[in-house]
């Protein structure tokens, strides 16, 4: 990128104005300002200028001139025998090598800042290191020592008087207690941190982060309120046009002729892709697959996790919708940015006839979970979907297994509880269990529509139809099919809607003709309506391999030759 051009100044001049444009945080200006006066060999910055012109150039997506401004400022720092400095500006090259995926340059930036930082007495720079410590912690399991850190940075950070590391230092204590089964304590630190965020009280820097930390910890716990209040607070804050702090008046002008990608906020990529998976859940699809495509574009190339969750839950909107080579590329996608696409992948499998495939998938991705704790919603979602698939390949005992362990991870969180609700609910009608069946049924369905989760629900509804015709409820069944058709009729799940309408069609007449049982008169109308095996085994979650039998023992059942010759049967016994 090229930097815009700015009018001839004096050299102390431009310092003071980019200074003066790093305390609005218009960072555009500043490194406009700084680079061009660094351009000069005969021009020095100060340590402290080159770490603003560091912050700028990250601002700007100059990532590369962002770490050889900071490596500067490193040494400028060292060489006036400023520990403090040198100690800040080596923590923040250890993050920058982090996020490039370069480990071990990170691993040694970070021992530099301790060597610079420990020795001193208290100081505001040792916050970065609590913060690290707490995070590395947690990591190897050990979480007395993760929220010792997190406890000391805290202290620190009220020591020092900041508003922006007093924020984190609660967040990050938040997180710990969060990981270790303390929620409630957990939820009260990180509220109290979010209202500084949204009321404005933060740097950029601080802000950003505290959005990405909170929202990926919302979504890890479950927590859907919070996640969608601050999910839309977060893109409020980084929409474009995103200038910073406003310039001070009589500079208008000269700020709008140097802030060229000022409406580039590095945070909106990420932010944006946690909104993906709140308007994904809130049935929201067509917008969600829109965004999703939208946040690959945005997001900086430190942070491609966030594009592998986009590119996830765009599969998972397509897969839903009957898309599934779609949703194929889309899981590839992710999986190349490295994230596990399952249980996505797993029920693509499942839709596409593959039960095999889905089971192994669905149990290597619950081994590979080295800590549920940091994901209970990922956990949740894992054993929601091995219960479905096992019950696909009738393993009930399998299906029990999984839904009795997330009836014991939810607890009371609601959106985890109805997850739960609706495993422990489809367990029971395989079991033959009607009673016990329509009673967590009808709990998963109030939750669900009390988050105001549409698939879900219709999901349960086809689910409570299934359990009140088993109790010879057929009206009951029919209202539950009809509501459950209307959504997924309107989400464009197309395979769900065509059961659903399979399913109503079937509850017409309890004595069906020729010995047909009710699924092989679901398979006919397919059959009679243009279905394809692939599209009926798509429709009904059923192998292909399981159509072609239904459709030999319809044929001879009824004694025709072909799939007219059916279709003429349906129509002339009234099937359809």
């Amino acid at each position: 990128m090229s930097a815009p051009t700015l009018h001839t100044a004096h050299p102390t001049d431009a310092v003071e104005r980019a200074r003066d444009a790093a305390d609005r945080e218009s960072w555009a200006e500043a490194y406009a300002l700084l680079h061009a006066h660094d351009l000069h060999p005969s021009r020095g910055l100060t340590a402290d200028d080159l770490s603003v012109l560091a912050d700028a150039a990250w601002w700007s997506g100059r990532t590369d001139e962002s770490v050889t401004a900071r490596l500067r400022s490193h040494a400028a720092f060292l060489a006036a025998g400023d520990h403090r400095g040198a100690g800040l500006a080596a923590w923040w090259l250890h993050y920058e090598y982090a996020s490039l995926g370069r480990p071990a340059a990170a691993a040694g930036w970070l021992h530099r800042a301790r060597h610079h930082l420990e020795d001193l007495p208290p100081c505001p720079e040792q916050c970065f290191l609590a913060w690290t410590d707490a995070e590395e912690a947690e990591q190897h399991g050990d979480g007395a020592a993760a929220l010792a850190a997190a406890r000391r940075m805290t202290r620190l950070a009220v020591r020092s008087a900041s508003p922006d590391l007093v924020a984190l230092g609660r967040q990050a204590e938040s997180a710990v207690l969060l990981a270790n089964g303390r929620r409630a304590e957990a939820l009260a630190l990180l509220d109290d941190a979010m209202c500084a965020v949204t009321a404005g009280e933060l740097s950029s820097m601080f802000t950003g982060w505290l959005y990405c930390l909170a929202l990926t910890q919302c979504m890890e716990a479950a927590d859907f309120g919070r996640a969608v209040e601050w999910t839309n607070a977060a893109m409020e804050w980084c929409a474009p046009p995103w200038t910073g702090r406003p310039a001070e008046p009589g500079r208008e002008a000269e700020t709008l002729a140097t802030t060229s990608l000022a409406d580039e906020n590095p945070f909106r990529g990420v932010c944006r892709a946690h909104r993906v998976e709140v308007l994904d859940l809130l049935g929201a699809w067509a917008l969600a697959e829109e965004e999703a495509r939208q946040a690959c574009r945005e997001v900086p190339v430190d942070c491609l996790e966030s594009a592998a969750a986009a590119f996830y839950a765009a599969g998972d909107v397509q897969r839903r919708q009957g898309r599934l080579d779609e949703a194929a590329v889309s899981y590839a996608h992710a999986h190349e940015l490295g994230r596990i696409p399952q249980p996505g992948l797993a029920l693509l499998r499942l839709a596409q006839g593959r039960a095999d495939a889905a089971v192994a998938g669905v149990d290597l991705a619950l081994a590979c979970q080295s800590d549920p704790r940091h994901d209970l919603l990922g956990r949740a979602r894992l054993l929601a979907a091995r219960t479905e698939v096992a019950l696909a390949v009738r393993d009930v005992p399998g299906a029990s297994r999984a839904a009795v362990e997330l009836d014991a991870l939810a607890g009371d969180v609601p959106l985890l509880r109805a997850t739960a609700d609706t495993a422990l609910g489809s367990v029971a009608l395989a079991e033959a269990r009607p009673g016990p069946a329509l009673r967590l049924l009808r709990q998963a369905l109030a939750g669900w529509l009390a988050l105001r989760v549409p698939y879900e629900a219709a999901q349960v509804r086809m689910l409570l139809a299934a359990a009140d015709r088993t109790a010879g409820d057929e009206e009951a069944a029919r209202l539950e099919l009809a509501a459950a058709r209307a959504v997924f009729e309107r989400l464009g799940a197309v395979p769900d809607a065509r059961r659903a309408a399979a399913l109503l069609s079937g509850g017409k007449r309890r004595r069906l003709p020729g010995g047909l049982t009710a699924r092989e008169a679901e398979v006919l109308r397919l059959v009679a309506g243009g279905g394809t095996n692939k599209d009926i085994a798509h429709a009904l979650v059923i192998s292909e391999h399981t159509v072609s039998r239904h459709l030999n023992n319809i044929f001879a059942k009824l004694g025709v030759g072909s799939r007219s010759a059916a279709t003429a049967y349906a129509y002339a016994h009234d099937l359809l």
